[in-house]
């Protein structure tokens, strides 16, 4: 269940492993594959929709030349994609962090009950003061997810080190309750019901900038502390003992690896509801590429986050046209296959 490896050697097999860290000049090459893909996905996601647009539309549309009906179109997609970014951006580098942090390839973003807190506020503003928009909607679960994962950090790691088993076990009995609870309040309101079942699923439709604007502080902090703790997820994959005759600071790396996944869990998840799989896959297929050493997944997960995220919501937009499916549902989709493959794996390891 747990990571089996070295940062910086070749990996021999297990879960969550991948292969030695790439050369330098393969890691540029792949990096520069990366941000093409980020690129033209980026461009498909302005192309792509209920009303298809051709590259010169968009591009009359950026330099003010085109009709005023071909303009709102590709202007209606600015936000969704900006937001696709962040979002995806956030939810991959957080599944990273989580995954390194509890050495536990099946950790996800929503592990210290992030998402569970951002569905409680939620459906507590919507049932005291009724259906809110989308912008106030990112004011309650905000606070609510970052409360959830403050929680269950304060009751995980009370009494002195209690390991990351107790910490998990910490979320697990947060998202219970708050489950729990927001299933007690929705069932028994119809109409705090109908608002949240559309805010449960995930969606990148309907946000403006507002939305990014509100998040983007949190999940800024986020990033930045996660490029400070690379280091440190690599010491701490030699194992508790081994990262601490390194000198490494292993407190203060788990620490701060969980509260950077935290933040970046919940702008994502306040932002865009919480999209499922995204936090999970991603790291698997950065590690399949790039291997395990954690300053070389980061700047990857920024990238690979984004396309997946971006690409599944040009699936949502056009398979179903003229409607659109959900991102979240969309994720779902495609992440059910990699949690199986890592489950397969992991069975395999001797």
């Amino acid at each position: 269940m747990f990571f089996r490896g070295h940062p910086t050697v070749p990996d021999r097999g297990g879960a969550g492993q991948g292969s030695a860290r790439p050369r330098p000049a393969r890691t540029a090459l792949m990096l520069g594959a990366g941000v093409a893909a980020l690129v033209g996905t980026i461009l498909l996601s302005l192309l792509m929709g209920s009303n298809p647009t051709s590259v010169s539309d968009v591009w009359t549309a950026l330099t003010g030349d085109s009709d005023s009906f071909v303009t709102t179109v590709v202007e209606s997609r600015y936000p969704r994609t900006v937001l696709g970014v962040v979002a995806g951006a956030a939810l991959a580098l957080a599944g990273t962090l989580m995954q390194g942090v509890t050495r536990n390839p099946l950790a996800d973003p929503g592990l210290l009950g992030v998402n569970a807190g951002a569905a409680a506020a939620v459906v507590t503003a919507t049932a005291l003061l009724g259906p809110t928009s989308v912008t106030g909607t990112v004011w309650w679960s905000l606070p609510g997810a970052l409360a959830a994962g403050l929680a269950a950090y304060t009751v995980g790691s009370r009494g002195g080190d209690g390991g990351m088993v107790r910490l998990v076990l910490a979320g697990a009995v947060v998202s219970a309750v708050l489950t729990a609870y927001v299933q007690a309040v929705a069932l028994s309101m119809p109409e705090t019901f109908d608002s949240y079942r559309y805010w449960v699923v995930g969606s990148l439709a309907g946000r403006d900038f507002d939305v990014i604007w509100a998040v983007l502080p949190v999940i800024g902090t986020g990033v930045l502390l996660a490029l400070l703790v690379c280091g440190g997820l690599n010491a701490l994959a030699l194992g508790e003992e081994a990262a601490i005759a390194t000198g490494a600071n292993t407190v203060w790396t788990r620490s701060a690896g969980l509260v950077a996944g935290t933040l970046l869990a919940a702008g994502a998840t306040a932002a865009a509801g919480p999209i499922a799989f995204v936090g999970l896959a991603v790291p698997h297929v950065v590690r399949a590429l790039v291997g395990v050493d954690f300053r070389v997944q980061v700047p990857f997960a920024l990238l690979a986050g984004p396309t997946l995220l971006l690409l599944a919501d040009v699936v949502g937009r056009t398979i179903v046209r003229p409607t659109e499916l959900m991102v979240g549902v969309v994720t779902a989709f495609v992440g059910a296959p990699v949690l199986l493959y890592a489950v397969r794996r992991m069975r395999s390891t001797p």
